[in-house]
């Protein structure tokens, strides 16, 4: 098929249509950070389910920088039969920059996205690709149950759901993680995006396409704890809603508004008073609270105007998101 140009404004030509038979070749993209305990199960699980599919598959293993056995273990995998590739970063980049080196080693048809600590389920892939030939684009899992996770974390990412899907033109469906399966063109129009605070839950939705869901239950983890705390979790949020949504800065420009008006105000009402009554001595509590509400209002905002700036700081120096140190392949998969 011929590339059309794009219109005004537009990235990208059209792009051919995958194949969606038994000669199609499914990318199975994994990041791994300090994951040496659940290595070997979460392979045990993933060729069990490969083995069930009626297409081709490789895995695609992005060493995110760990610091214990993860790489020698990964290594290990190049003496199975399956196709694979080890991509070792530099350093640690994060989850999001490990998913975006993992989608760019990628050849397959269709790709699933999962994490290490099988608490998505391997065998949802069947249903994924079953989906995918009936037309959808993309496949994602819906956490109808997280029952493995606290209190708290559920009650937060719940939170989280709803004021992102409130504040953006993007809204994420609620419940929906990183495990997904997405056709070919949809991961060609992700590595196009070149923005480097990338929230790859807003980008999945962001690139459209027809999407549709499936509902599963949320497994404890294998092995090991998760790297990710209570802090990096706000981070995370944080990032994710400033790089899909300007309300917090219309926010703060409301909130300055209000402030200024109720100000000016309780100015009138003391000059008014002051005429009639007399000199006014305000008291040492009301100058205090004052100071102390219009300079934590400020703080605010230039605590918002701040991460917004940040942000464009680190796109302007336009770094590469990551850096391979190393890629290991065991195969020469052909796609023809």
């Amino acid at each position: 098929m011929s590339n059309a140009t794009p219109a005004p404004g537009v990235s990208g030509s059209v792009a051919p249509q995958s194949r969606r038979g038994s000669d199609a070749l499914l990318s199975i993209v994994i990041a791994f950070f300090n994951e040496e305990d659940a290595v070997e199960a979460l392979f045990q699980t993933l060729d069990g389910v490969a083995a069930g599919l009626d297409c081709k598959v490789e895995y695609i293993a992005v060493n995110d920088g760990s610091r214990d056995r993860t790489l020698e273990i990964l290594l290990q995998r190049l003496q199975q039969p399956t196709p694979i590739a080890v991509v070792n970063l530099a350093r640690n980049f994060g989850k999001e920059a490990a998913l975006t080196a993992g989608l760019a080693q990628t050849r397959g048809d269709a790709v699933v996205v999962i994490d290490a600590d099988l608490q998505d389920p391997p065998a949802l892939i069947a249903e994924f690709v079953r989906k995918w030939r009936e037309g959808f684009d993309v496949v994602y899992g819906v956490r109808a149950s997280r029952a493995s996770d606290s209190w708290l974390k559920r009650e937060t990412a719940n939170a989280f759901y709803r004021v992102f899907n409130r504040i953006t033109e993007i809204p994420i469906p609620q419940g929906a993680g990183d495990f997904r399966l997405m056709d070919r063109r949809v991961v060609d129009a992700l590595l196009r995006l070149p923005e480097r605070n990338r929230f790859m839950k807003g980008l999945f939705a962001w690139v459209g396409y027809r999407q549709t869901g499936v509902e599963y239950a949320r497994d404890p983890r294998v092995a090991g704890r998760s790297s990710w705390s209570y802090w990096r979790l706000w981070n995370f949020a944080l990032d994710g809603i400033t790089s899909f949504s300007t309300v917090p800065l219309r926010v703060a420009s409301f909130v300055g508004l209000i402030v200024s008006i109720a100000g000016f105000i309780y100015a009138a009402v003391l000059t008014i008073r002051t005429l009639i009554f007399g000199v006014d001595v305000p008291g040492y509590a009301s100058i205090m609270v004052v100071t102390m509400v219009l300079g934590g209002v400020q703080l605010v905002c230039l605590g918002l105007i701040g991460e917004y700036l940040g942000r464009l700081y680190i796109e302007a120096k336009a770094r590469p998101l990551f850096i391979v140190a190393d890629t290991y392949r065991n195969d020469a998969v052909s796609q023809n």
